[in-house]
């Protein structure tokens, strides 16, 4: 009777937590990330042996590495799908704000590791990216603010979210940081876009960021000359985007063969951000495409879930997150294919990386927990009992 009137799965009294958390998980995106985490052991154990040889570890020492982050995330990602909407934005809120500070005190404390550009803690035994947790706080934060804002007599919710998101995006451009700082402020447009934003405020926006590419790319000789090489119509073939350009090309569409592969040998990033150049050259295009699919997957199948959910803050959160991992994953093939410039991004669970997949995990937990089954009317009920 109650699935009749509300269209929903009821909870049944007394049940336990994990039976009740299989059968309200999206069971396909949680398969779906667990392939693409499999996927991304695999491709280590061909693209990190090299760069093991160069610093004196053992051959798998990065794989294995690997294999207790990408642990760790399955179980952060485990725990937050079998929290309530409610504790997932309790759990948000902290890490945004323990990342915030943590991303405050980079000019005093951070390190660039050679890299020109200071984003991580070094903790001797690891480091730490705060920007990687920063994200899906900021997404949650903001979706928060926004769903307040519709409430009757609610808080500026709108505005206080685009002050904390121009703040953040500075902080990160001073790093400098500019993917990160893409990936915020695309989030916070998406979750604008679905509370109700108009067209032509978002249009401004995106004249306000073009204004503020101009502005970095003559003050910053790091973006300019991303910039440079991606306009640039000869490609370096010593660069890595020459030698991962190369490695797609060699691939074609069945791979040159496992192990086979030459770039992981020339590029420093084979594990990290060109790993799907990798990928392209000892599997070819097929697993590729194959990647490609679980990504559209993930991000399809919790767009079309959240649309039957009545909560907005769940609604906005959840397509936040979605939409956030799914222009991630796209930026980092991109800048591979050179359809995009080089932006220092990870793979999502494929990449190589401890604050990147452990965030990462974090942050499709709650993107899970948002997309369960929950006992309440969907919207489109709602809709239909009010036009009668």
């Amino acid at each position: 009777m109650t699935e009749m009137v509300y269209g929903a799965v009821p909870l049944q009294a007394g049940e336990p937590i994990l039976p009740r958390w299989w059968r309200t998980i999206d069971k396909w995106s949680l398969g779906c990330v667990v392939a693409l985490f499999a996927i991304g052991l695999l491709l280590g154990l061909a693209a990190s042996p090299p760069l093991a040889a160069r610093n004196g570890f053992e051959p798998f020492y990065y794989v294995t590495r690997q294999a207790v982050f990408g642990g760790l995330a399955l179980i952060a990602l485990a725990l937050t799908t079998m929290m309530s909407p409610r504790l997932v934005r309790r759990l948000a809120v902290i890490g945004f704000a323990l990342a915030f500070v943590a991303l405050l005190g980079l000019p005093f404390a951070g390190t660039d590791f050679g890299k020109g550009a200071v984003r991580w803690y070094s903790l001797g035994f690891a480091s730490l990216q705060p920007s990687e947790f920063l994200k899906p706080g900021f997404v949650v934060v903001a979706a928060w603010m926004m769903a307040a804002s519709q409430e009757v007599n609610g808080p500026p919710g709108k505005g206080m979210s685009l002050a904390l998101c121009l703040f953040i995006v500075g902080l990160l451009a001073m790093q400098p940081d500019f993917g990160q700082a893409v990936l915020v402020l695309f989030s916070w447009a998406v979750i604008y876009f679905v509370a109700g934003a108009p067209i032509l405020l978002l249009l401004v926006l995106a004249g306000f960021v073009a204004l503020g590419g101009s502005v970095a790319y003559s003050s910053s000789e790091h973006f300019a000359r991303r910039i440079d090489g991606f306009l640039s119509p000869d490609v370096d073939p010593r660069t890595q985007l020459g030698y991962a350009a190369n490695a797609i090309q060699e691939g074609g569409f069945f791979g040159v063969g496992v192990g086979e592969g030459q770039v992981k040998w020339s590029l420093p990033d084979a594990h990290t951000d060109f790993i799907i150049a990798v990928a392209a050259e000892e599997y070819g295009l097929v697993l590729v495409l194959a990647v490609i699919a679980l990504y559209a997957a993930i991000v399809v199948r919790s767009l079309i879930r959240l649309t039957r959910e009545r909560d907005p803050f769940i609604r906005l959160a959840g397509t936040g997150l979605a939409c956030t991992f799914g222009v991630q994953a796209m930026i980092n093939m991109g800048v591979a294919v050179r359809l995009l410039p080089a932006k220092g991004m990870t793979l999502p669970f494929v990449s190589y990386g401890g604050s990147s997949v452990i965030a990462m995990g974090l942050g499709m937990g709650m993107l899970l927990a948002f997309t369960r089954k929950r006992p309440q009317g969907e919207i489109g009920d709602i809709l239909i009992r009010r036009g009668r």
